[in-house]
């Protein structure tokens, strides 16, 4: 019998010990467009917390959605809303919506490469670019040469969000280069006279982000803080970390909670994205 209480309350410590290990522990998976930013949260977030580790991986917003919904991940960034389809699986897998959390804002950037003499574009522009209405630089005023297109797979949030936004749901060109990621977008249109891409502005390194306009009797405007927050730059978004309500506790709500805050929305604006305005982080 004593060997058996010993046998049972060595078990009974393990299994706290491993309960413990696990609550100091935050997954995250998701949008590559997040990937740098997640990275530099628990990076920040496990210098004053060091009890929790936090595990960042990519992948695409799609690939964190299904990892949200076979229970493999703790948070899901996504670089777009859920879909209706994303949310029917989630309840079937754990009988609740995911909670969205808006951690951010985005200017979607059109980028070019640094010697292109074309400074801004109208959406409408863009639209005929990526489809493939438009396939020469000299029908937007630039030299007679041939658009060369770099697109994202379409596992990605950011390729849903522009294909919906900015496409109006049309295809994007037979033509256009699919690329892993967003840095990968932005280091082929870096090399590529002739190239157009598109992606995150915090990814601007190496080539050029043009100025957009809605339409052609409006100002181009340039992605910043002020432009994006006033909804005056027409190619902004949200950006958002999906749970699932029944982990939504302990170390992983303070940390989303963290995110929030001042010190949370300075690393969204040390890594090149823009904080949510005083009146969404009111929410």
């Amino acid at each position: 019998m004593k060997t058996l209480a010993r046998t049972l309350a060595l078990a009974l410590m393990l299994g706290t010990v491993a309960t413990a290990s696990a609550a100091g522990k935050i997954t995250v998976k998701g949008s590559d467009t997040m990937v740098v930013l997640a990275q530099k949260w628990a990076e920040v977030y496990m210098v004053k917390n060091p009890t929790v580790q936090i595990q960042v991986t990519g992948g695409g917003t799609g690939t964190g959605f299904a990892a949200l919904q076979n229970q493999t991940t703790d948070l899901c960034n996504a670089s777009r809303k859920i879909k209706s389809k994303e949310v029917e699986t989630c309840l079937k897998a754990f009988g609740k919506r995911p909670t969205e959390y808006q951690v951010c804002l985005d200017g979607l950037a059109v980028y070019v490469h640094d010697s292109s003499p074309i400074k801004e574009l109208t959406v409408q522009q863009v639209e005929a670019l990526f489809t493939g209405k438009l396939k020469n630089w000299k029908e937007v005023g630039g030299p007679d040469a041939p658009v060369t297109l770099y697109s994202r797979e379409n596992s990605s949030g950011t390729y849903e969000f522009f294909k919906e936004h900015v496409l109006g749901g049309k295809d994007f060109a037979a033509s256009a280069q699919t690329m892993p990621g967003t840095a990968s977008v932005l280091q082929a249109v870096a090399k590529d006279k002739l190239g157009i891409g598109y992606g995150g502005i915090a990814y601007g390194a190496g080539a050029k982000h043009l100025k957009i306009k809605k339409d052609a009797s409006s100002p181009a405007i340039e992605p910043t803080i002020e432009t994006v927050q006033n909804e005056t730059y027409p190619i902004w978004r949200h950006l958002f970390i999906y749970v699932n309500p029944a982990l939504d506790k302990g170390d992983v709500a303070a940390y989303l909670k963290w995110m929030r805050t001042a010190e949370g929305q300075k690393v969204v604006n040390d890594v090149g994205y823009f904080p949510l305005p005083a009146k969404s982080l009111a929410k």
